[in-house]
Formats: structure tokens, sequence, C-alpha cells
């Protein structure tokens, strides 16, 4: 199982794809595979968040052109619109996971995706769109938030096995 950091890198790659062609979540996903993984990747959390977003689509684009000010969502760079829209679905229907770890995940997919002013771009957004969506955050939140974070970074500084078997660090 691959970790929901390049889950959610593959979410993106799948909902860029959607932006060009109209296609069902099944049929983005297996378009996905087919020209850009060597096996597919079955995994729940990727399949909620590609049905999630291709459902409710309208709904989180209407609230990221809310918060968006000066900014036409139609406009914006196709990674930074579908890394938005990864995120405002994770704050509106995924309320396992911590507002700051779905707010710094999709920084770091700018960072990786998006151009140099993505991330900051990205955070401003999204930032009012937690606030709107969960109010402000309670320290439980930021608790619940500190250790996925430190979690996360564990993970990342981890080898994954294919990693130690090529000798790569």
């Amino acid at each position: 199982m691959a970790n929901r950091r390049r889950l959610r890198e593959h979410a993106v790659q799948i909902l860029y794809g959607t932006d060009f062609w109209d296609s069902t979540p099944e049929q983005a996903l297996d378009q996905h595979h087919f020209h850009f993984c060597d096996e597919p990747i079955e995994d729940e959390f990727l399949v909620a968040i590609i049905t999630g977003i291709v459902n409710h689509k309208g709904a989180i684009d209407d609230m990221i052109r809310q918060f968006s000010t000066n900014w036409r969502l139609e406009r914006m760079a196709i990674v930074d619109r579908n890394i938005l829209r990864m995120a405002t679905f994770e704050l509106l229907h995924m309320r396992d996971i911590p507002r700051k770890v779905a707010i710094n995940e999709a920084i770091e997919v700018a960072k990786k995706y998006g151009g140099d002013d993505s991330p900051s771009f990205i955070n401003g957004i999204l930032d009012r769109i937690a606030l709107e969506i969960r109010g402000p955050e309670t320290e439980e939140e930021r608790a619940q938030g500190e250790a996925s974070r430190s979690a996360s970074e564990d993970e990342a500084e981890t080898p994954t096995e294919t990693q130690t078997a090529a000798g790569t660090d």
C-alpha cells in the first residue's frame, strides 16, 4: 500500500485528466492505471478521494470560488485547482483527517507539482475554507494535527522496500 502523500499525488494526476475528459471515477482510475502505473493502485483512500471529488465537484468548486478572491477557478493553473479540490474535499467530507494534515499535505503536493507561488496560494485559500467549514481550530485538533504530522514525517524519512532494495535512501 502506498503512503497517503503518494496517493494524494496520484489523485491530483487523475483529477488533472478529468479536467480534459469527462469520465466517471472508475474510468479516470482505470485510465491512470493503464497509462502511468505498472500495476493498479487498489486503495480505498484513493478511490474515496476521486469518487468524492467527481461526485461533489460543483459544491467543491463553488466553495473554492467563494474563497479565491481575485482568482477565477477556470483561470487557475490546473494543478493548483485540483490540489484545492482534493484538500477541500478532505476538509468537507473526511472529518477524520485533521485540518492541518489536509492543508499541509496539499502544500507539499503543490511544492512538488505546482509553480513557485502555488504553496502560498493554496495555503491562503485552504486556511479560509477550513475556517469556514470547521470553525476555529480546537486544542484537540491542534494536537491531532501535530501527532499526524510527526507520524507523516517519520514515514517520509523511512526508506521504502523498493528504495532499500535499489540501494537508495
